[in-house]
C-alpha cells in the first residue's frame, strides 16, 4: 500500500503539529469488533508473547536483517542497535494495544527511537521503507503468534476467527506504520535538502561510492583539500544523552592529532565521521589520555591515507574498527584499525573466535590481566626482556617469573607459538 493510498483511506490522518513531527491519527467507527471469547484469547496470547518478548525480538530482528536490502545498515553497529530497538518498540506496542482493546486497529508508535533510526537513515541517504526487512519482521512476528495461538485454544472455530481477527490487526499495523514513516521521512528529506549539508552529505557519500566525481568538484563542495594525507574518524556515544559532546570531541581529536583542520559530517545524532589531514594517528594510549575527560564518547580510527582512494579507504578501515568494538562486546573508548586487524578477520566468526582463544591460550585466557599483558608487551618488544621491563614499569626479574607462569599455563611454550599467542591475547584484551 502506498502512502497516497494510505492517506486516502477514511480512518486515517497524518498531521503535522506545528511544534514537532508528524503525528498519527485514526478513526475506528468502522473497524469490526471481536466478539467477547475472541478477545479474550487475544489477551491470552498478547500476555504469553509478553512474557517471552525478548525471544520473539532476538527471531524477528534476525528475520528482518535476513530480508533486508540495507546493508549499509546492517555494516553500522549504531544503526543495527537503533534497528533493533525499533523492532523491540513496536512489537512491544502492537501487543500492547491487544492487551487493551483486542484485535482493534493499532495506530503506528511514534515513540522518538522510531523517529531518530528514520532521520538517521536520511542523514545517510537510505530508505527505511525496506518491504524485505519489514515484511521479514512480520512473518516472524506472525510466526510466534500462531504458536501461542495454538497454545491457548484447540478449538477449530476459535482458532479461525482468532487468527482472522488478529491477523487483520498485525498486518494493517504494519502497513499502516510503513506509511506513518514514509510520510515522516518525506517531510525529513525535504528539510535535509534545503540545509547546508545536504551537499556534504551527498558528496561524501558520492566519494565513498568510488562514484566518477571529479577532485575540484569534491572539494569545492567540502571545502576541504582532497589531495595528501588523511586520517578518518568515526566518533560516537552509544547514548543520546551524551551526543551533545561530540563537537568537543571532534575538536580534542583533531588537536591531539596535530591536525589544521577537519571535515565534519553528522553521520547521525550520535556520531560524526570526521577526516583529518594528518598522516598518523597518535597511539591508542595517547588518544585515551585526550580523550579522558569526554564522558561517554568513543572513537575508532582508519589508517593514513592518500588521496581520493586515502579518504575512502580510512573511513572503511574506522568503520570496521568500530564494527569489531560491538561484535566483540568491547567497551574500549578509543580503537586503531591498525591495532585490530587481526582480531578484525578472527572475529569474523565469534564462535570460531572463542574456539581458537581457548585451543591457543588455554589456562593463560583466565589468568591475571598483569600475565597476559606481560606476555604481549614482550613479543611486541621483539622478546627482549629488560625493553619489556622498561615499558612496563617493572623489575626484568618479574617479567621472567611471569613469562615463566604463563609457559605452564600455555598448551605450547611461547616461543613455539608466538604469532597465534599474540593473535589470541590481542582478542581478549580487546574483550576486556
Amino acid at each position: 500500500m502506498s502512502r497516497d493510498d494510505f492517506e486516502q483511506l477514511p480512518q486515517v490522518r497524518i498531521q503535522q503539529r506545528e511544534d514537532g513531527p508528524w503525528r498519527y491519527s485514526a478513526t475506528v467507527d468502522s473497524w469490526p469488533r471481536p466478539s467477547r471469547r475472541t478477545a479474550a484469547l487475544i489477551r491470552d496470547v498478547a500476555e504469553r508473547l509478553l512474557a517471552s518478548s525478548e525471544t520473539a525480538l532476538d527471531e524477528l530482528t534476525a528475520a528482518s536483517h535476513e530480508a533486508a536490502e540495507y546493508r549499509a545498515v546492517l555494516e553500522d553497529p549504531q544503526l543495527v542497535a537503533a534497528d533493533r530497538r525499533m523492532n523491540r518498540t513496536n512489537l512491544l506496542h502492537w501487543l500492547s494495544a491487544n492487551l487493551q482493546d483486542p484485535g482493534a486497529r493499532v495506530a503506528p508508535s511514534v515513540d522518538p527511537d522510531i523517529l531518530q533510526f528514520a532521520r538517521d537513515l536520511v542523514r545517510r541517504g537510505l530508505d527505511l521503507h525496506d518491504l524485505g526487512a519489514w515484511r521479514g519482521a512480520q512473518h516472524s512476528g506472525w510466526s510466534a503468534w500462531v504458536d501461542e495461538c495454538f497454545a491457548v485454544t484447540s478449538d477449530l472455530d476459535e482458532l479461525r476467527d482468532l487468527m482472522k481477527v488478529s491477523e487483520r490487526s498485525m498486518s494493517t499495523f504494519i502497513d499502516d506504520s510503513i506509511a506513518s514513516l514514509d510520510a515522516y521521512v518525506a517531510r525529513e528529506r525535504a528539510e535535509l535538502a534545503r540545509g547546508a549539508g545536504a551537499e556534504h552529505h551527498s558528496t561524501v557519500q558520492l566519494l565513498l561510492e568510488g562514484a566518477p566525481i571529479s577532485r575540484a568538484r569534491a572539494e569545492s563542495r567540502l571545502g576541504y583539500a582532497l589531495t595528501g594525507s588523511h586520517v578518518a574518524a568515526i566518533i560516537w556515544s552509544d547514548s543520546v544523552d551524551d551526543a551533545a559532546g561530540l563537537d568537543g570531541a571532534a575538536e580534542a581529536v583533531m588537536r591531539a592529532c596535530g591536525a589544521s583542520r577537519r571535515l565534519t559530517l553528522n553521520a547521525s545524532v550520535t556520531a560524526l565521521w570526521v577526516w583529518l589531514a594528518v598522516s598518523a594517528v597518535p597511539s591508542a594510549e595517547e588518544m585515551q589520555a585526550a580523550m579522558a575527560d569526554r564522558r561517554g564518547i568513543r572513537v575508532a580510527f582508519g589508517r593514513p591515507g592518500k588521496d581520493l582512494e586515502g579518504f575512502r579507504r580510512s573511513h572503511v578501515d574506522a568503520a570496521t574498527a568500530q564494527r569489531v568494538l560491538a561484535r566483540v562486546g568491547s567497551a574500549r573508548g578509543v580503537v586503531r584499525y591498525e591495532d585490530i586487524a587481526l582480531v578484525s578477520v578472527l572475529s569474523a566468526d565469534m564462535a570460531q573466535a572463542d574456539q581458537f582463544v581457548a585451543d591457543t591460550l588455554g589456562d593463560l585466557a583466565t589468568a591475571d590481566a598483569a600475565l597476559r599483558d606481560t606476555v604481549l608487551t614482550y613479543v611486541r618488544e621483539r622478546f627482549n626482556g629488560s625493553a619489556t621491563a622498561e615499558r612496563l614499569y617493572t623489575h626484568r626479574n618479574t617479567v621472567e617469573r611471569r613469562l615463566a607462569r604463563a609457559d605452564q599455563l600455555l598448551p605450547v611454550p611461547l616461543a613455539e607459538n608466538a604469532a597465534s599467542v599474540v593473535a589470541a591475547l590481542m582478542l581478549v584484551q580487546l574483550r576486556g
